[in-house]
């Protein structure tokens, strides 16, 4: 499942550099996460790090975009075949 930043993010500037997919970007108000960069970092770390830097507990689980650890497996072994063939 990809992760969704909610509205009480405070622009905090810690998640972006945090991601090792580059899915976190500045949007309009907040910063938001690409769904298909997100694999909840699947592959990097034990644990989404956007999740364990953000100060405020706004990012969550994204309900519009529900996939298995399969799934998150197989979108970075795509990211990084990309991104070494680049």
């Amino acid at each position: 499942m990809s992760l969704k930043i909610l509205d009480t993010c405070v622009n905090c500037d810690v998640c972006e550099p945090a991601c090792p997919n580059k899915a976190i970007s500045l949007g309009e108000e907040f910063y938001v996460i690409d769904p298909a960069l997100c694999t909840e970092c699947v592959g990097h770390h034990d644990e989404p790090q956007c999740v364990v830097v953000c100060p405020v507990e706004c990012i969550v689980s994204d309900p519009d975009h529900v996939e298995s650890r399969e799934q998150l497996e197989l979108k970075y072994r795509q990211l990084m075949a990309k991104e070494s063939a680049a």
